[in-house]
């Protein structure tokens, strides 16, 4: 099945790409004045752009999940060899192992609303840095001038890296720091497998909660964005209209959804798996001498 998926990424790369281009011609669109015409033109092409990213990234995510899953299988093998005991089964009816489920679960939320939160404070600043631009040189505004470029895309690409130094820690120590605790409980109580038990539970919970969690992020992104462009096209009020005001509010939140937290999502459910498979033998050291 994960084949077969793989099989048709080369006409899912054609579709995600129409949604950038399409977003980008729009912009230069606007930046080189062109008439009002054209800009509708590219807004409706950047509309059904925004669907085709929201189609690709289900499939990312579906593919990502499969991947997932076929980890967890190897994931259950490795300790079952390892530590010579069978283990097929992982019963969440035992409290530290739905408890390592929930923190599985509240990972995926931490993740997320550290990733928006970034964009937001990214954007502040990107905000403080145009207005002094503006202010220094006024002749931008008149067109007289270029602004500097430069500065604003550093400033982005400086905060891209630093803001998600932590995230990444996070998603990477987490399931290490739960799997010896919970080995070393196991030991205490004559459980050798329970640390393994957690982190099944731990990957499960994650990795659904990560999948839904993602598609609604995806979804709800391009939603926003489409009803905003919905209104522009003079429906409700059109531009200026307070309904265009809560759908330019509603984009705000959006873009972050659908370009930053729903894609980052993919990453981080396969890197859990990946995380713990490749930890593995932090957690049955000493399984067999128990």
């Amino acid at each position: 099945a994960t084949m077969g998926m793989l099989s048709n990424a080369v006409y899912i790369l054609s579709m995600n790409n129409f949604g950038p281009i399409a977003d980008n011609a729009g912009g230069i669109t606007e930046m080189s004045m062109q008439p009002e015409k054209v800009r509708d033109v590219t807004d409706r092409l950047d509309a059904a752009g925004n669907v085709t990213k929201a189609v690709t990234k289900g499939y990312s995510i579906g593919s990502a999940s499969m991947a997932c899953f076929l980890l967890f299988g190897a994931f259950m093998d490795e300790f079952a060899e390892f530590s010579g005991v069978p283990f097929r089964t992982v019963d969440i009816a035992v409290p530290e192992v739905l408890v390592g489920g929930l923190i599985g679960s509240m990972i995926i939320f931490y993740f997320t609303g550290l990733s928006i939160a970034a964009v937001g404070k990214t954007a502040h600043d990107v905000v403080i840095e145009v207005r002094r631009q503006f202010k220094e040189n006024p002749d931008i505004m008149t067109y007289k001038s270029k602004p500097d470029y430069g500065r604003c895309v550093s400033l982005v690409t400086k905060a891209a890296l630093r803001e998600m130094q932590f995230p990444g820690l996070v998603c990477v120590a987490t399931p290490i720091m739960v799997g010896l605790v919970f080995r070393f409980v196991g030991e205490s109580t004559n459980r050798p497998l329970l640390g393994a038990e957690v982190l099944a539970s731990y990957l499960m919970f994650g990795t659904v909660t990560g999948i839904l969690m993602a598609l609604f992020l995806d979804t709800a992104g391009g939603a926003w964005d489409n009803a905003k462009k919905y209104i522009e096209l003079g429906n409700f009020g059109g531009k200026n209209s307070e309904a265009h005001k809560a759908a330019v509010t509603g984009d705000t939140v959006g873009d972050p959804f659908k370009d930053t937290a729903g894609p980052s999502l993919h990453v981080v459910i396969k890197l859990l798996s990946t995380t713990i498979l490749v930890a593995g033998p932090l957690f049955i050291a000493n399984m067999k001498t128990s």
